[in-house]
């Protein structure tokens, strides 16, 4: 057995030996490497989302084309409703045509998507010395948020683009159903097609016209949004300067965070709201779709439930119901014309408080200015 004093010099002769290798991998990881830094992959991100989806004859340009047809015949079928309900569009205003995605390309759509909202902020990277950390944070970022689109794209079933975060829209805003994951619940809770997707065309349908109608809305969000991201968006602050209000700007910045939450809020709980008043007088099979919505939202495996709570989209799926729960609460006590007043300008969303206190939104509103 060595002695007190043999193995206080092998401890210190150990620890020296472990800073030294941390001291070594740190020196390694930030070590300047050939090649510009990039601090995210597009095309990586697209590869691990895609990585576990199969093709499904959604894919087709014909057959894309023939469901393009089918829900915008069915959209104007219920386009009369639908503006009754809403209180109708401003002259010269029209909501974009529909079009039919497969799970590849939701997953296409929603890279380019980020791509183009993040693209001010990642100019930064052309900045920035490559280093072997770097290019270790990007592979963890890219498999993150490929694991994220990847889930999502066998989850959702509709989707409106307002495009946000671009100087100036670079097409038409995209009013979009996922048709595989449609056809699949169609198929497991047996319910009637046509029906269906006249019931998730109104609630895609409503958030076009949330922001067709009400052009300030984009403004507002990508205000916000830029509010979020600080500096990173000054072309003046130095790299790091930039870098690092990317990663603790949103600390200093709840406040615009919990607006833009309470914004969404209100955009999603709308729709619902406009889905419900508008399928119970235009679906015979209305009860029952709802009913299988319900248990769609409560059916989640093990891993769905982890997914979720770990991700924070469970906080999100919160955070509409409460929306949803407003907007109810406001139409009930003074109508949807009232509730409308939510979409007059900017001062008039309801601030997080106000989501759960439907009436002290309402005296304000209805409050003399």
């Amino acid at each position: 057995m060595a002695s007190p004093t043999t193995r206080k010099a092998l401890r210190g002769i150990a620890t020296g030996v472990v800073l030294g290798a941390v001291v070594f991998a740190i020196a390694d990881a930030v070590r300047p490497r050939p090649g510009r830094a990039r601090l995210v992959d597009w095309g990586e991100i697209a590869s691990h989302a895609k990585a576990r989806l199969s093709l499904d004859s959604t894919a087709s340009p014909s057959r894309r084309g023939e469901l393009a047809s089918e829900y915008n015949r069915l959209a104007a079928e219920v386009m009369g409703p639908f503006l009754k309900a809403v209180g109708g569009l401003p002259r010269g205003v029209t909501l974009p045509a529909f079009e039919a995605l497969d799970r590849h390309g939701w997953v296409d759509l929603n890279v380019g998507i980020l791509r183009d909202a993040l693209e001010p902020v990642l100019e930064v990277q052309a900045r920035l010395p490559n280093s072997r950390f770097v290019e270790t944070s990007r592979a963890l970022m890219d498999r993150y948020v490929g694991l994220i689109l990847g889930f999502l794209s066998k989850r959702v079933l509709g989707q409106y683009d307002p495009q946000l975060m671009v100087s100036e829209p670079k097409a038409v805003p995209g009013l979009y159903l996922v048709e595989p994951n449609i056809q699949d619940w169609q198929d497991a809770a047996e319910l009637d097609g046509e029906a269906l997707r006249r019931w998730l065309i109104l609630h895609e349908m409503t958030h076009a016209w949330q922001f067709a109608a009400h052009p300030w809305l984009r403004d507002h969000m990508n205000d916000m949004l830029e509010q979020v991201l600080g500096a990173a968006l000054d072309t003046n602050a130095s790299s790091l300067e930039r870098l690092l209000s990317i990663t603790v700007g949103a600390r200093r910045q709840w406040a615009v965070i919990g607006k833009v939450q309470s914004t969404m809020s209100l955009v999603e709980g709308y729709s619902n709201l406009v889905m419900d008043l508008v399928g119970r007088t235009e679906l015979p099979e209305f009860e029952h779709l709802q009913e299988a919505y319900r248990q769609r939202s409560g059916e989640k495996t093990v891993f769905e439930l982890a997914f979720w709570k770990l991700t924070g989209l469970e906080m999100k799926l919160q955070q509409y119901v409460v929306g949803e729960r407003f907007c109810r609460e406001v139409h009930d006590a003074r109508g949807m014309d009232f509730l409308n007043r939510a979409w007059e300008r900017a001062e008039n969303l309801p601030s997080g408080s106000e989501l759960r206190d439907a009436q002290a939104w309402i005296d304000r509103i209805a409050a003399p200015e």
